[in-house]
């Protein structure tokens, strides 16, 4: 019998450890997306409609639901490239010697840049929290004004690019991670296929149109 360290050290355990790790992750970023929709939503009482979601999620359960959310998603994001770096190695162990040529025929090309993706996406990550969660490389950040930092830091041209590059790097990490995620979990059946397809390219399509919107949004004066 297989001890919990042992499963969890094995292909299929750091697979469902990715598999876990990925619902959380996807949740976390359909969620953000949605809320930062309220970008376009008109001002209340003179407050922004995305100011007013910043303060709600401040101060839910008493400031501790957004402590317990950065906690969970830290834990998530840790096990997530614990998982990764620990497949990748088990790949490089079992061919150490490479291919002469390398022929890619049933690997897409969402497969082979997943680790390219996801250390580009983790970089973006970084700078995202320390722009607009931590204001520390943001020109004119304001606590507590998060449409004010949100517009400010889109009209610079090389911050609404990195961004937009960061989403399309997302939309190959989440379309063939969602992919993956449904095959580990069970539905990998021809049966299946087509709605695993189906509901990877409607997520991604969902999320990644919707946060390239924002700084789209900003440049060309639509959101001021």
């Amino acid at each position: 019998m297989q001890t919990g360290a042992g499963f969890f050290g094995s292909s299929i355990g750091k697979k469902i450890v990715m598999a876990v790790t990925g619902i959380m992750l996807v949740g976390f970023v359909v969620a953000h997306m949605v809320g930062n929709l309220q970008l376009y939503l008109p001002a209340h009482d003179g407050e922004p409609a995305l100011d007013a979601y910043g303060h709600f999620l401040r101060t839910f359960l008493h400031g501790g639901g957004i402590w317990i959310a950065r906690a969970s998603l830290l834990a998530a994001v840790g096990l997530h490239i614990w998982a990764a770096a620990g497949l990748t190695r088990m790949n490089l162990a079992a061919r150490p010697i490479g291919y002469r040529e390398q022929q890619y025929q049933a690997s897409t090309f969402g497969s082979r840049f997943m680790r390219w993706s996801g250390g580009i996406l983790f970089i973006f990550i970084i700078y995202h929290l320390l722009h607009l969660t931590l204001g520390t490389v943001h020109p004119v950040f304001e606590h507590g004004k998060v449409f004010h930092n949100v517009v400010a830091g889109f009209q610079v041209p090389w911050v609404s690019a990195f961004y937009i590059i960061a989403m399309l790097c997302l939309a190959s990490h989440l379309h063939h991670g969602i992919w993956s995620m449904l095959q580990t979990l069970g539905l990998s059946h021809p049966r299946y296929n087509g709605l695993r397809q189906g509901l990877a390219t409607v997520v991604t399509a969902v999320v990644v149109l919707g946060n390239v919107s924002f700084p789209i949004a900003v440049l060309t004066g639509f959101v001021r």
